[in-house]
């Protein structure tokens, strides 16, 4: 098993009349494998492959990843029919088996 890391995604979700807008901001690298570190070589490829947004355990956004997104991925999208006392769960998994999790009740 895994161990998820709770501190490398910051969310933020925010009711917007009839919407929740969920706002994410993950740490991670994002390294292609392409570039090349202060001694030539190649910095091996670690990029986020999957993202995975549950709404109450349901998922309502999935999506695969791969080299071409930026270090410290931000990602933004709006819920409908999310109301107050809701549990937002996302969790991204990497390609060298690392994991992050975070978890929010809505307002």
């Amino acid at each position: 098993m895994v161990d998820m890391d709770t501190n490398l995604i910051r969310m933020r979700a925010q009711p917007n009349g009839e919407l929740v807008e969920v706002k994410l901001l993950m740490q991670h690298p994002m390294e292609t494998g392409r570039r090349k570190n202060e001694a030539g070589l190649l910095v091996d490829a670690h990029f986020i492959q999957l993202v995975t947004i549950t709404l109450n355990g349901n998922i309502v956004l999935e999506a695969q990843w791969g080299t071409g997104v930026a270090k410290d991925p931000y990602l933004s999208f709006a819920l409908k029919n999310a109301k107050a006392g809701d549990l937002l769960e996302v969790t991204w998994h990497d390609n060298m088996g690392q994991s992050a999790q975070q978890r929010v009740r809505l307002n």
